[in-house]
């Protein structure tokens, strides 16, 4: 255990797309309209789409096995943020974690505009219906297009494939170290160029973690904390 997270190492992670008749959101109907409009006073920019939550995992002989169905994200968020915790419905997301030639993990400081304004995160997002594959869930692709969306990175030839599972507080963060074979102050360099050709890029800018100190209890996430208190050896 690490900040509160039940961290497990995978060599591999099967997800499907499953029908399931979650009752939370006709019990919740109209609390749910009101947080909604409660969250587009703060960013009118969000939209209501569609996502894929949990709703059953396992982990056996090295796989994380998931069922994933579809709700809105006004639901999604009233959910998480109030929150109603129901056993076996997380919050299940993939993310690349990019490791540098020269020791250091990279995040994304999120844009004012969205919903996550100035928390630091890895280049990740909640599963969505361009993920599903016919009754598959390709969550390592989603982790790999969210990276390039966010910092035009691609993923390096030979990249590593095992995943860390990070399990806590409603989530199942399923995080895959990958190193790059540049510095991060080069690495960071390409990315700002790559923010600098977009009209309204997701991350304001790159943060560098090279060790415990660099850990931010304000702007990280407790699943980020938690992986890099994990990673970084303690200072002597």
């Amino acid at each position: 255990m690490s900040e509160g997270f039940r961290i497990t190492g995978v060599a591999d992670v099967a997800a499907r797309f499953v029908d399931h008749d979650w009752a939370f959101p006709r019990a919740h109907e109209a609390a749910i309209a009101a947080h909604w409009q409660t969250r587009l006073q703060r960013s009118p920019g969000m939209f209501d789409g569609t996502v894929l939550l949990c709703c059953d995992h396992t982990v056996a002989d090295g796989v994380a096995r998931l069922d994933l169905f579809a709700t809105r994200y006004s639901t999604f968020t009233y959910y998480r943020d109030m929150p109603h915790a129901e056993a076996g419905i997380a919050n299940a997301f993939a993310a690349i974690v990019p490791w540098t030639a020269d020791g250091a993990v990279l995040l994304g400081e999120m844009g004012a505009h969205t919903a996550n304004g100035g928390q630091l995160y890895f280049p990740c997002g909640t599963p969505d219906p361009d993920d599903v594959r016919g009754a598959r869930v390709d969550l390592t692709g989603s982790a790999a297009r969210e990276l390039a969306e966010e910092t035009g990175l691609a993923l390096p030839a030979g990249a590593e494939t095992a995943w860390v599972l990070l399990e806590g507080e409603g989530q199942l963060a399923f995080l895959r170290p990958v190193r790059f074979p540049e510095p991060a102050e080069r690495i960071v360099a390409r990315i700002a160029d790559h923010l600098g050709g977009e009209s309204e890029p997701e991350l304001a800018g790159m943060h560098v973690v090279r060790g415990l100190a660099d850990i931010d209890d304000a702007r990280m996430p407790g699943f980020v904390r938690a992986y890099l208190a994990d990673a970084f050896p303690p200072a002597r």
